[in-house]
């Protein structure tokens, strides 16, 4: 039979007294090992973790996230945050410590006149984009509707609008946020200007985000979907995508992927996103269409959303993950070469090699006006790798070190944060934040110096 004992980061049992007096105070629900509904609660959208918290306090407002914030901190507990727990390192969750679970805060509120949304720190970005495309309005937001606003945005946010509006948390106006100490402390370019900077790409250090305000878009139908070539057409056809993509305009979002298609055959795709004049894109995407036909080609005038929800039926929650990921810094012909080359080998039909197309409004934000560091990248790389069969594991992960050290050559030091994996190690965090971060540990310093909240790529508080 499995522990359920609470224990605190000094090995301490917590008193079933305590407990109880926590669970008395919430709103939400408090959930615990044997509980009827605590494995549903314990899972994530990444298949591979299997985490089993001590306490999960579904809170459903923000004076639940101050109680569970104060009982962490006063008993010495590890403590982790979860939104939309999609986060492919699991750091939703810890293993007999306290998860406060925000997915119950899920609230999203439209003001179509000022053009900004304000979402619960749970919500996700399906949530978001419903209600925002109630109105004909947007924001760059996460490609799959199951992510979290909070984390995608705290990470720095890459979505499909990433040329033309910039990241997400570009678009952040200002959040609310419980801080290790219990307190609600609101930041923004006028109020507690240190930690707005830090939110918008620390990568969840600072607190609790309970809401956050956003700065919407007008975003009517855009042309979106898929070309697909076969394999054999890679080596020709990335190249020039290459060189297409770095010239389109900002409204142009085009990353190439690397997969199999539903009969199992290796093949290139171009995922597309161009968020303005539908005649103007279908201008733009013409030489793409035209150098070498697709095979498969569904690109459309069709909703914002059904861009969004694209990729959600292919790879659903629960699926085993694993990622490594960077940004190209040589992304050359011979770069190209070896990552077509070895991809056939994958052992999964599911795994794929995205190479994301970022640049534009981006890179005209400055490398330290943000916490998101990496301003300068064109397009990002990651290894997607995915499989069913939990006794295939070695065998995907393998492969997929593999790949990376094949490639790692082309590749910057930096990482986007939201796509960094459990474990990778100091340097692979410290690179995740840049040129920020030692700025990052001093703002860590001031708002959690007990480093309560360390489940996550986490920044060590200066002092």
């Amino acid at each position: 039979m499995a522990d359920t004992t609470v224990r605190t980061l000094s090995g301490a049992a917590l008193t079933e007294e305590a407990i109880q007096g926590f669970g008395s105070k919430l709103r939400g629900e408090l959930l615990r090992p044997g509980d009827s509904n605590y494995d549903d609660a314990r899972k994530v959208y990444n298949g591979m973790i299997d985490k089993r918290p001590g306490l999960i306090a579904r809170c459903v407002g923000v004076a639940d996230v101050i109680d569970a914030v104060n009982f962490a901190r006063n008993n010495n507990l590890v403590v982790s945050v979860r939104g939309g727990g999609h986060n492919v390192a699991g750091t939703s969750l810890c293993d007999g410590g306290l998860v406060i679970d925000l997915s119950r805060m899920n609230a999203v509120r439209v003001d179509p006149e000022h053009r900004t949304a304000r979402a619960e720190g749970g919500a996700t970005w399906g949530d978001l984009d419903r209600e925002s495309q109630a109105f004909g309005l947007a924001t760059t937001g996460g490609i799959f509707p199951t992510t979290g606003v909070g984390g995608l945005t705290q990470g720095g946010g890459i979505g499909y609008l990433n040329r033309k509006y910039g990241l997400a948390c570009d678009n952040l106006v200002s959040a609310d946020v419980v801080t290790a100490d219990g307190k609600v402390v609101p930041a923004s370019m006028s109020q507690n200007e240190d930690l707005f900077w830090a939110l918008r790409g620390g990568g969840g250090n600072f607190g609790v985000v309970t809401s956050l305000e956003y700065r919407l878009h007008p975003v009517g139908p855009v042309l979106g979907g898929m070309l697909i070539w076969p394999l054999a057409l890679a080596k020709e056809v990335l190249p020039f995508h290459r060189d297409w993509a770095r010239k389109t305009p900002d409204e142009m979002r085009s990353d190439a992927v690397l997969l199999r298609n539903p009969e199992g055959e290796p093949c290139l795709a171009a995922l597309v996103c161009w968020c303005g004049d539908i005649g103007e894109g279908e201008r733009v995407l013409t030489p793409l269409r035209e150098f070498r036909p697709p095979v498969v080609d569904t690109v459309a005038s069709i909703p914002y959303k059904t861009v969004q929800d694209m990729l959600a039926p292919a790879y659903p929650p629960g699926l085993l993950q694993y990622w490594k990921s960077s940004f190209l810094r040589d992304y050359s012909n011979e770069a190209i070469g070896t990552m077509v080359d070895l991809f056939p080998s994958a052992p999964s039909p599911m795994t794929a090699i995205a190479l994301e197309h970022v640049g534009g409004a981006i890179s005209r934000v400055g490398a330290q006006e943000t916490a998101y560091s990496h301003r300068g990248a064109e397009f990002s790389f990651l290894i997607f790798s995915v499989w069913t069969i939990p006794g295939e594991t070695q065998r995907n992960i393998e492969w997929s070190r593999k790949y990376w050290d094949a490639v790692a050559l082309y590749l910057e030091e930096g990482v986007y944060v939201n796509y960094l994996g459990e474990g990778e190690g100091e340097a692979r965090v410290r690179a995740a934040y840049g040129v920020n971060y030692d700025r990052l540990r001093t703002v860590k310093g001031k708002y959690d110096p007990g480093n309560l909240f360390r489940s996550n790529q986490n920044i060590r508080p200066a002092g």
